[in-house]
């Protein structure tokens, strides 16, 4: 197979990054890679579309530090494909970070990656789904059940009026971001760096107030599912727990957050069962699930990252389980051809 992997930037890719292990196992398994930004697809006068992908010099590359070395150098190349040489296109880019300075980039992965499927390439996670997930309020559409309380507003007042009502503070951050950046925890509406705060986050649009949740001193787990189901390869399950740095609440690993390993829980399999149904619907492939507690804080459904950390904490290759799962959906798609469009397919 020949995989693209869409991301924001190829300057912006790290060898610890999610998106550089699964190409590095995608290569160890036989299959030809390239990497595709924003400004890489050109549909042309006839309708034909294709794609400038960079492909990495011809080597062997064991350690992700020396494929992201190639990435990066004078040696890769970009290529023209036509999309027919394409078997796999897989959308890993953050739109929150192109949202701001690169408007036009933000959703070229979801416009491209429709007419990439149209023509018969398996798009993951669909492109269809991640159009509705494209900020936090997707958040919303799954049950109740599995969702601490939370208002979304641009108005302070009622901000304040939410975190009156919520005697263990409140966790605040924007409705489009991501990474942990201007995440604030709020006790009272009389915090005096509230106004300032209010004034910072919103700024980039609408709040989201949501309970704070006391476990969350003790870090969030981050919890993979694919097709649906938890991720597991060797009886582990792809979960691990991210520990905030001494007096940050935020347990994002590049903010300071710590790996360490976690036992799932049958509260964590519940909530995971829970949110499946929707999951499956949308075409989500590979998702990760930040759980504190007995809730979800988030799911994350465009660059769910951490496969690096479980390898390390594990000793567990749970890039090769992915790789492996496009490698049977192509297998359907060959032998169904159209008949099982590209959401079914994407969480077969």
């Amino acid at each position: 197979m020949r995989i693209a992997f869409f991301v924001n930037s190829i300057e912006g890719e790290t060898p610890r990054f999610t998106t550089t292990i699964l190409a590095l196992a995608a290569m160890n398994r036989g299959h030809e890679i390239c990497y595709v930004t924003p400004s890489d697809f050109v549909l042309s006068p006839d309708d034909s579309l294709a794609l400038n992908g960079l492909e990495l010099p011809s080597g062997s590359y064991k350690k992700p530090e020396t494929f992201h070395r190639a990435l990066i150098s004078s040696d890769a190349t970009k290529r023209l494909f036509d999309m027919s040489e394409i078997d796999v296109l897989f959308l890993r880019n953050d739109p929150s970070l192109d949202a701001i300075d690169r408007p036009w980039a933000a959703n070229v992965g979801i416009i491209f990656g429709r007419m990439a499927a149209q023509r018969g390439v398996l798009v993951v996670n669909d492109p269809d789904g991640l159009a509705h997930a494209q900020n936090k309020l997707y958040f919303q559409d799954f049950p109740a059940s599995v969702r601490p309380p939370t208002l979304i507003s641009k108005n302070i007042d009622e901000i304040k009026a939410f975190i009156q009502g919520q005697k263990k503070g409140v966790i605040v951050k924007p409705l489009q971001g991501s990474g942990g950046k201007n995440v604030f925890k709020i006790s009272s509406p009389k915090d005096q760096n509230l106004n300032q705060i209010f004034e910072a986050v919103s700024e980039e649009g609408y709040l989201i107030a949501q309970a704070f949740i006391p476990e969350a001193g003790e870090g969030d787990v981050r919890f993979f599912l694919m097709n649906g189901r938890p991720l597991i390869r060797d009886r582990k399950y792809a979960a691990f727990r991210r520990v905030p740095a001494k007096g940050d609440i935020r347990s994002n690993i590049h903010v300071g957050g710590g790996p360490a390993p976690v036992d799932v829980s049958g509260t964590m399999l519940d909530i995971a069962e829970t949110v499946r149904p929707k999951l499956i619907q949308d075409g989500m492939f590979l998702v990760g699930l930040d759980i504190v507690g007995d809730k979800l804080l988030e799911i994350n459904v465009f660059t769910p990252g951490g496969i690096n950390n479980l390898s390390q904490l594990y000793d567990t290759n749970f890039a090769d389980s992915i790789i492996e799962a496009l490698e049977n959906k192509k297998a359907i798609s060959t032998a169904y051809g159209r008949h099982i469009g590209n959401r079914e397919l994407a969480t077969l």
